[in-house]
């Protein structure tokens, strides 16, 4: 079995860790030792039983986890407080411990620690860029570009590119976008392309009952900054127009009274939308009462070209339909391809209630389900996404 050093600064213990790097982690434990490294935030640090319980199922599939103590704060210091961490603990393995054959480096922080310790050790590294991070954080309002911080993430981005054995991105549209822009760096360089998966085995395909009223979903975080809150705001108003009786769920870690607020909703809306945090246990339950989900991000910005959202494949393995807006990595031609979705072209009422007119269609198509079902087989599996990373180590 080869050794592998898997460094993260997600955490297992929070949804998108659930969702998008527990499961890799668990299969590809079957053919190689491997040791992660996370960053956990304090919240999930304090759910002791869940804690206990990654700590069982790490053991259980012979995987050795080490979580360090996330930091947001202050701006925009905290990655550099987590990479020197993370540098630390990382060479402890690497020299003491571990002593790794591969480095699989999730998003740019722990790249610059894959980076400096191939320059150090010679040991290949795998650069799983996940998003174009320099540029979603100038989307998002956090990075001035041209700043000397953008300017040092250009260069790890540009270092990482050229030295990684192995690049992954999540969407065919952000390959594109490297291969013009870093022609050279990417010659003779191996990139795979690995959207985000859902577990099939989890997310199962329920038909929708033919005379429940509408329930619209949203899942994830909307005030990142690269969330369209207004679309979102606006996308409610019309089908609350068009049909009364309709309600909206938002399952969300943010706070609640900052979304109403940001959101300006009226204290009418009390009883129509209800917004909570879920466990990701509790997701396929949840999103298999929605009728539809909708996901709106900063489309046509550089930072969209990689963004695979997290639960557009769980949504489709659920049988439901995504309500979604171009320019977003790879979503408008599977949505287009695939007839599993509608995408809003502007935040205008008149474009909405088009959107929302469109969607109450395609909810007659009797097979949507089992095609949005089809399509997460097709696109989004675990188990060829398992497959890929595994093809990729050995």
């Amino acid at each position: 079995m080869s050794r592998v050093l898997y460094l993260t600064r997600n955490g297992l213990l929070e949804p998108l860790g659930q969702s998008q790097i527990w499961p890799y982690l668990r299969g590809l434990s079957r053919y190689h030792s491997i040791t992660v490294i996370s960053f956990e935030k304090p919240c999930d640090r304090l759910d002791s039983s869940t804690l206990e319980w990654m700590h069982g199922q790490c053991s259980s599939h012979g995987i050795r986890w080490i979580y360090l103590p996330f930091r947001s704060h202050p701006r925009p210091w905290a990655p550099v407080v987590s990479f020197l961490q993370l540098v630390f603990v990382a060479l402890w393995q690497w020299r003491y411990r571990h002593h790794p054959q591969l480095v699989h480096a999730r998003s740019y922080v722990p790249a610059a620690i894959a980076l400096l310790l191939h320059r150090l050790t010679g040991v290949p590294f795998i650069f799983d860029m996940r998003a174009f991070w320099p540029e979603e954080l100038i989307t998002a309002g956090h990075l001035q570009r041209g700043s000397i911080f953008h300017r040092a993430l250009l260069w790890l981005e540009h270092a990482c590119l050229q030295e990684a054995k192995a690049v992954v991105s999540l969407t065919h549209a952000a390959v594109a976008y490297l291969h013009k822009n870093y022609p050279h760096e990417l010659a003779g360089r191996h990139i795979s392309v690995i959207p985000t998966c859902a577990d099939l085995q989890r997310f199962q395909l329920t038909q929708p009952l033919p005379d429940a009223p509408l329930l619209i979903g949203c899942i994830g975080t909307v005030l990142s900054g690269w969330f369209l809150i207004d679309w979102f705001r606006a996308f409610l108003d019309s089908v609350a127009r068009v049909d009364p009786s309709a309600r909206f769920e938002l399952i969300s870690r943010d706070s609640p009274g900052a979304i109403i607020s940001k959101m300006q909703l009226p204290s009418a809306w009390a009883d129509r939308l209800l917004i909570q945090s879920a466990r990701p246990s509790e997701m396929p339950a949840i999103l298999k009462r929605h009728t539809a989900s909708v996901m709106f991000y900063a489309g046509g910005a550089t930072s969209e070209l990689a963004r695979s959202p997290t639960r557009m494949a769980e949504v489709l393995a659920c049988g439901r339909p995504v309500v979604a807006n171009s320019g977003v990595g790879d979503v408008e031609q599977v949505v287009r391809q695939h007839r599993v979705g509608v995408l809003a072209s502007g935040a205008s009422y008149a474009e909405m209630d088009d959107c929302v007119a469109e969607l109450l269609e395609l909810l007659k198509d009797r097979d949507l389900a089992s095609r949005c079902r089809r399509t997460a087989e097709t696109l989004f599996s675990l188990e060829s996404g398992t497959a890929a990373y595994h093809q990729l180590y050995a």
